[in-house]
């Protein structure tokens, strides 16, 4: 049987707002990317990824991204974010001691409770049980840099994985599990599409498809060694449309509704494109 992956990269609220838009549309039209054997979900990808694998009804989830903020708080990437990720890259050449110097900003960081923004991320999700589906979730060790996917059989809860891999450093307080505190799956890849080895059919949705190369890899380099074995690979990421309404800000949930309608418009120009990759 064909194998199939829903990769769900990062991309702040907007981007959750964006890939549940582009995913609603495509199932209007009769494409279901739920039917994936494989889901990875990385930072505002595990939202998605989470969401989608519940029972929760898929065109509710997309009118929730049409409402009003709700419990999302407003928050910005600051100047010391862009700072700190360039100078690691310049002095960090392989990736756990690169992101144990992130981790280490981010442990630093003067943030929200983290028990306050647990309570933003459990409002997100329908549920806080793993789903039947096949759901991997990534996140970094803040001490030793080490890249962690979790899935239902991690032991860790469904709400903490989420919460762990949407911890941006420096914005968002990292997620302590059995004593151990991790941040963001985004800051070893935007969307971690290696994951998705061993698939022959691939879609993945990035809303963000820039940075990377060194110690952080590039999510072109990951696509490129999946299409060495994989039948066929394909990337959606934004179109001009989709970033205008994105904006600048990607963790301001006043964004959040004109970047749902996006990709839900933005649907109908790579429908084909993924129905030819999805269709057995």
């Amino acid at each position: 049987m064909t194998r199939r992956a829903l990769v769900l990269g990062g991309g702040g609220v907007t981007g959750v707002a964006w890939e549940l838009g582009l995913i609603a549309g495509l199932a209007e039209a009769g494409l279901d990317l739920r039917t994936a054997d494989r889901f990875i979900g990385t930072s505002a990808g595990s939202v998605v990824a989470a969401q989608i694998t519940s029972d929760a009804d898929l065109t509710e989830l997309y009118q929730q991204q049409l409402a009003g903020p709700g419990a999302e708080l407003t928050a910005k990437i600051g100047a010391n974010f862009y700072a700190t990720i360039a100078w690691a890259l310049l002095t960090h050449r392989d990736g756990e001691s690169f992101r144990r110097r992130i981790g280490a900003m981010a442990l630093a960081a003067k943030t929200l409770p983290e028990a306050e923004r647990r309570e933003v991320i459990a409002a997100r999700l329908p549920s806080d049980e793993w789903p039947e589906a096949e759901l991997l979730i990534t996140t970094v060790r803040t001490d030793t840099g080490e890249f962690v996917v979790w899935d239902r059989e991690s032991g860790v809860g469904l709400i903490d994985a989420v919460g762990a891999s949407c911890a941006v450093p420096g914005v968002w307080a990292p997620v302590t599990v059995a004593g151990v505190r991790y941040m963001d799956g985004g800051m070893r890849s935007t969307t971690n599409a290696d994951l998705a080895e061993g698939c022959e059919r691939i879609v993945v949705i990035a809303p963000t498809v820039v940075g990377g190369g060194g110690a952080m890899p590039k999510l072109s380099d990951h696509v490129a060694a999946l299409r060495e074995r994989a039948e066929v690979v394909v990337v959606v990421s934004p179109d001009a449309a989709a970033k205008a309404a994105i904006g600048r800000n990607v963790l301001d949930p006043a964004h959040r509704a004109p970047a749902a309608r996006a990709g839900h418009a933005q649907a109908a120009s790579v429908l084909a494109e993924i129905r030819a990759v999805w269709q057995l």
